[in-house]
């Protein structure tokens, strides 16, 4: 096997008003960085600055992330650091917020640093040399407070990078279920629907050990029995907790252990119509655990311990729970033009195939295969 790793943050605060936790720090500045209105409309960077305050910790705001954080936004934040000195970087909201404070950190502390000389995975240098990271999730979905992934975009190239490096698990993972009770129920499902397919892909990968198999199976259990509950009534706040672990636990398992082609598709059908990540990740799902079933044991491995009879059923089953349509030609939140399919199914077969996430698939799917599932996906067969 040869030496493994696993990382996860240092410590992972959860439970309701862990936010607090943030009055217990040991520091004098911290940079808060986040999205776009709502954690400011809902009242929590107030709370983040207050319990800073508290602490004796003054603190700035650097806000506007957008959804796809691009290189510009990137360095504004770092700018805003580097002017400011923070020992303490906080990031609250969703995904994006997350992913482009992970990188603000990394040119805060190596401002020499070019964009490119972090895109290959493992060449971004040592972190913590000025600034320790807190990730606070709105979302119950991306886990980016748990993992060593950021995605940042080059607006000028249209290209999507994928940031790797160990040294980006952020120092603290707070989870305050209170965060994503102000998601919408769209949201919601989809952000949900991500986490399972985290949490099943991470299970079925070649990369998967018995370190990560035991938070990928608890994550997907606790998806298929809350995320209804969480999507029908958002103020349950037994489910909202349950969700909002789950995502963490999907993240431990699949920053350890990888994905699969379910993300591989789900990037590329992404790029080519726009579709959330989340919603093409849960029309994909059941297709691909179908077609994987003859590579490996391990679905029947969590139905049994959930007590599922059968896990793509169950996928679908859910989907339909939540509105989400059972394939892509049926979708409304963008258009899926039947003749744009076919024009770009060749091209973005062989783009899916390419996608790192394939080369941790069960079993060696081919181009052909890809383009096989794409077909079943768009038009439910």
């Amino acid at each position: 096997m040869g030496i493994m790793r696993f990382s996860v943050p240092r410590d992972i605060i959860y439970g309701e008003d862990a936010l607090a936790e943030l009055a217990n720090l040991k520091g004098k500045k911290a940079a808060i960085v986040t999205g776009g209105s709502s954690m400011k409309r809902f009242g929590f960077l107030d709370q983040c600055q207050s319990h800073l305050s508290k602490a004796g910790i003054e603190s700035i705001i650097i806000e506007g992330v957008e959804p796809n954080p691009s290189v510009a936004t990137v360095w504004r934040g770092a700018e805003a650091m580097i002017q400011f000195e923070p020992d303490w970087i906080v990031a609250i909201g969703g995904g994006s917020a997350l992913d482009a404070a992970k990188v603000m950190w990394c040119f805060y502390e190596h401002p020499h640093l070019k964009f490119e000389d972090i895109i290959e995975v493992g060449s971004m240098p040592p972190l913590r040399n000025k600034a320790k990271f807190i990730a606070i999730p709105s979302t119950s979905g991306t886990a980016s407070e748990i993992t060593a992934f950021s995605v940042i975009t080059d607006t000028e190239n249209h290209i999507k990078y994928p940031i790797v490096a160990a040294d980006m698990v952020p120092d603290i993972a707070i989870l305050d279920p209170k965060l994503p009770e102000t998601m919408p129920g769209h949201i919601t499902a989809n952000t949900g629907m991500d986490v399972l397919t985290h949490a099943v892909e991470a299970l079925v990968s070649k990369a998967a050990t018995s370190f990560t198999d035991p938070y990928a199976i608890e994550a997907i259990r606790l998806v298929v029995e809350n995320i209804s509950t969480a999507f029908n009534n958002g103020h349950d706040k037994e489910a909202r907790y349950n969700m909002h672990n789950a995502s963490a636990l999907a993240g431990m398992a699949f920053t350890n252990a990888s994905l699969g082609i379910v993300h591989s598709l789900a990037h590329k059908i992404g790029g080519e119509f726009g579709v959330t990540h989340g919603l093409a990740n849960a029309i994909l799902l059941p297709y691909i655990i179908n077609f994987n079933k003859q590579f490996t044991d391990k679905y029947k491995v969590a139905e049994s311990l959930i007590g599922l009879d059968d896990l793509a059923e169950s996928v679908r089953k859910l989907n339909k729970d939540l509105g989400i349509p059972s394939c892509f030609k049926d979708c409304d939140e963008v258009d899926f033009n039947e003749d744009k399919f076919k024009e770009v199914l060749d091209r973005m077969s062989t783009r899916a195939h390419a996608d790192p996430c394939t080369l941790t698939n069960p079993g060696n799917p081919t181009v052909d295969d890809v383009k096989e599932i794409y077909r079943q996906a768009y038009y439910g067969a």
